[in-house]
């Protein structure tokens, strides 16, 4: 072969293994961005469903009809349960 050719194989091969370790290089840092990328996603779609919480909490109490609900879900069902459970009793008791 002649020099030019030996020069010009030596050269190309010289690039294409620059190439070849820039691209490895390259593909394991993207692996790894992706890895920290589905992290980030994961910690995403925690905030919003809590954040989705949150907003339904805070909207049953500025609504109306969430107020009511909470004022007979403290006050007027405890009271109903324990109506309830003495009818019970009393016809418990009645048949014993």
């Amino acid at each position: 072969m002649n020099v030019a050719e030996w020069i010009l194989v030596v050269i190309l091969s010289v690039t294409l293994f620059i190439f070849l370790i820039v691209g490895i290089i390259l593909v394991v840092k993207l692996i790894g961005l992706t890895k920290e990328v589905k992290k980030v996603v994961v910690e995403g779609q925690d905030i919003a469903k809590n954040t989705n919480g949150i907003v339904n909490n805070i909207k049953g109490m500025t609504s109306l009809g969430g107020t009511i609900q909470a004022f007979v879900d403290k006050y007027i069902n405890p009271k109903l349960k324990e109506t309830k459970k003495e009818e019970k009793e009393e016809k418990d008791g009645g048949k014993k």
